[in-house]
Formats: structure tokens, C-alpha cells, sequence
């Protein structure tokens, strides 16, 4: 049952993994993408929970709530609150 009280009631749910990312340059950064066969593009990227990337092993599958957002002049993107539970489906 879903619980219509909680601030992310009104995200869908959607299985996201990390990704080791280069930063031109300056090393590698932990990135966040949806998985193959989800609502979204693999190509589309997750602002999410930050502990939550650095507490696994690139490569984790989570279950977050997420919704498709944008900000002016940018592409679209998932965004979940980093306060927000989720679920490590493999890692």
C-alpha cells in the first residue's frame, strides 16, 4: 500500500546503479543512471543521495522514488531527495 503522506508519494520508483564517470581530468566521480529496460534512458542522468552512492561498490543497483525534472536551459534528468529511502536490488 502506498503511503499518500510521504513526501515522495507522488515519484515513481525506478532501479538506478552506479557508474564511474571521468571529470576532464580531475579523475573519476561516482554517476548515477537509470538501468536498461526501465521507464528511462540509460543515457539520462540521477541526481540522488550522494552517501548513498559512496556507501557501495560502483556497479550497486538501488530502487529509488525519483521524477523527471529540468532546470532552465539544461537536459532533462531524475532527481530523488537525498534524505529519501531506498533499496540496494544488487550489488
Amino acid at each position: 500500500m502506498k503511503d499518500v503522506n510521504a513526501p515522495w508519494s507522488d515519484y515513481q520508483q525506478v532501479i538506478v546503479e552506479t557508474y564511474e564517470a571521468s571529470r576532464h581530468g580531475r579523475g573519476k566521480a561516482i554517476h548515477v543512471r537509470p538501468v536498461e529496460g526501465e521507464a528511462f534512458p540509460v543515457t539520462m542522468d540521477v541526481e540522488c543521495s550522494r552517501s548513498m552512492r559512496k556507501a557501495h561498490p560502483v556497479g550497486t543497483r538501488f530502487r529509488i522514488y525519483a521524477k523527471e525534472t529540468s532546470r532552465a536551459g539544461s537536459k532533462p534528468f531524475l532527481y530523488s531527495h537525498f534524505n529519501w529511502p531506498y533499496e540496494v536490488v544488487s550489488s
